[in-house]
């Protein structure tokens, strides 16, 4: 079965994301910051990661780098708001595979997924 993790401070976020993933075959684990994504990779070692960018004690930008650190070839998408091109384009320069906006919708999210484990 395929791994996510999904990394969101919102709880919200991550049950609605985790319930369409779970409908989709998917395993998945869940992190609500940076520090705990961190930590969580190391031990799920999940096939791919969907991250919010703007999170508390670490951003998703930093939890990127620090993933990318533990595995060079890790699968990254970014979630993010609206207007926060910026942070898209240095988390895309950081080993980021995609990106995906607030609020998402189910067809671009797997799309991002099937993409990125090809």
């Amino acid at each position: 079965m395929t791994k996510v993790m999904v990394v969101d401070d919102a709880a919200f976020m991550r049950m609605r994301c985790k319930k369409m993933l779970v409908e989709n075959g998917f395993d998945v684990a869940e992190a609500a910051n940076g520090v705990e994504a961190v930590a969580l990779y190391q031990e799920y070692r999940p096939d791919m990661v969907l991250m919010d960018i703007t999170m508390p004690d670490m951003d998703g930008l930093a939890a990127l780098k620090e993933i990318k650190k533990i595995d060079p070839n890790a699968k990254v998408a970014m979630v993010t708001a609206m207007g926060q091109q910026a942070l898209v384009m240095e988390a895309l320069k950081s080993g980021a595979m995609d990106f995906v906006i607030k609020p998402f919708d189910q067809e671009r999210v797997m799309g991002t997924i099937k993409k990125a484990l090809g």
